[in-house]
Formats: C-alpha cells, structure tokens, sequence
C-alpha cells in the first residue's frame, strides 16, 4: 500500500502536509494551497485514490496502514518532521499517524473530523456503501455524499463548489471507496492519542457541517488544549467552500509552529 504525494511551494522548510477526505483526493486542497504561495507543502493522495493505487484487498485496508503508508513516502522523500492537517477521513488519517508516528508531527489541524469510535449503526452503514461499491454502483454509491458534504450556503450561494463536489464523487474509485469505509468503520476511539500531543494544534467546524457535529469539535479541542473555530456558512468539506478561511488559520498554525 502506497501514499503520492504532490510537493507545492519551496523545499528545505518543514511542510504542511494536507490530508484529504473520502472519497476525494490531494486536488480537494488546491484552492488552499493557491493561498499560501510561501509555505511548502506536501498533498497526499491517500492509498485508493488520485494517483495512488488501491489495495489488491480492499478488506486489508485500515486507516493504520495509511497513516504508515504516508509516513513511509514522507520519509522516501527525505522529510521527518511536518505540520499536519486532516480533514475528515484525513483526520483520522492524521490522528492514526499521532499514535504510531509522534515524532513526525509538529502541528496538527483537525477540520471536520472526529475522535470518537462509529456506533453500531454507522459502522454498518459504511460496510453496506462498501458493498455497493464493489457491487454494480461503482462511484454511484458515494454519488448522494454531495448534499452531506457541502453546506446549505454552498448550494445556494456556490454552483460552482457543488458541481465540482459532485463531480469528484463520479470519479471516486471503487476499490478505494470500498477500503476506505471498512477501514472508517473499524476506527478505535483516539481522543487519549489526542490528549497526549503536545503540539501547537487547530480544530475546525463548518456551521453547516451535516456530518461532525460541535460536540465532536468540542472534545477534540477539550483534549488538544485550544479552542474550536468555527466557520459560518461551511458544511462538512469546509476547505473546498471557504478555502481563504481555512488558508489563512493554515499559516496561523504554521506560524505558532515555527515554521
């Protein structure tokens, strides 16, 4: 299992490296990283989608084996320290690389994401979109995901954001929707791998998020020591609706890290 990653902006500084959420990839990012010219930074196609190819058993797939796959292409590529930034599944991604790779992490932002384990309920919905997805749907079966990702604001005030959402979503691979969500589904609860992260740290919630709710947020924060931000008019993919907002809290917390 591999992870690609994209290099934007200068070498030879410590970089942002930006994870993405289910079932997008490292283009998601690409209004951010247009806003911060100066940083350098690192997008991740995570292992079963964008350019990095999806497990041969898409059961085997679990977010610790993406979270190592990211750590082992970061080093290849000569990096072992970084500022990372998760959003959704790229949260958990992100937690998962602060329990088995601390020593990588100098920063953290967790947006649209959570800490908490899946109910019973949840995690057997994510095994039936695997199903669906393996089945005769193909990407058909994330194809509803878009009015859950994006706001109330983004569909009647962004035309643009919500067709482009969609559009990822027609493109999202099978395989890699499938390992995806049986990897989702078998998360433990991290907000002790939280708790014990000493680093400067960022949450983030989208008002309008139909997916993470406050009280995720809140707990999150509770454990990292800092305070939620939250965004008016953003749901759940809250970096591609507002990304001047989410830039610009980017470089607060690269700047807080020292880089």
């Amino acid at each position: 299992m591999t992870a690609v990653i994209h290099h934007h902006g200068s070498r030879g500084t410590t970089p942002l490296v930006l994870l993405h959420a289910f079932p997008l990839d490292a283009r998601m990012w690409d209004e951010v990283i247009a806003l911060l010219p100066r940083q350098h930074i690192i997008a991740v196609d995570l292992p079963g989608f964008g350019e990095s190819a999806a497990s041969a058993d898409p059961q085997g797939t679990t977010l610790e084996s993406m979270a190592d796959a990211v750590a082992t292409a970061l080093t290849e590529a000569g990096v072992d320290r970084a500022v990372f930034a998760g959003l959704s599944m790229g949260g958990y991604v992100a937690m998962a690389l602060a329990e088995r790779h601390r020593e990588m992490i100098t920063g953290l932002a967790l947006l649209s994401t959570k800490a908490a384990a899946d109910p019973p309920a949840a995690r057997e919905t994510r095994l039936e979109v695997a199903r669906q997805a393996m089945g005769t749907e193909g990407a058909g079966a994330v194809a509803a995901m878009v009015d859950k990702l994006v706001g109330l604001t983004t569909t009647g005030t962004r035309p643009r954001v919500r067709a482009q959402v969609s559009t990822w979503l027609s493109e999202a691979p099978p395989h890699g929707i499938a390992g995806a969500q049986r990897a989702m589904a078998a998360r433990p609860d991290r907000h002790q791998v939280l708790a014990g992260l000493q680093v400067p740290a960022l949450v983030v919630h989208g008002a309008e998020d139909a997916l993470a709710t406050a009280d995720d947020h809140d707990r999150m924060a509770d454990q990292l020591g800092v305070d939620v931000m939250t965004l008016n008019g953003a749901g759940h993919l809250c970096a591609v609706e507002v990304p001047a907002e989410v830039a610009v809290a980017l470089a607060d917390l690269m700047g807080r890290a020292g880089h």
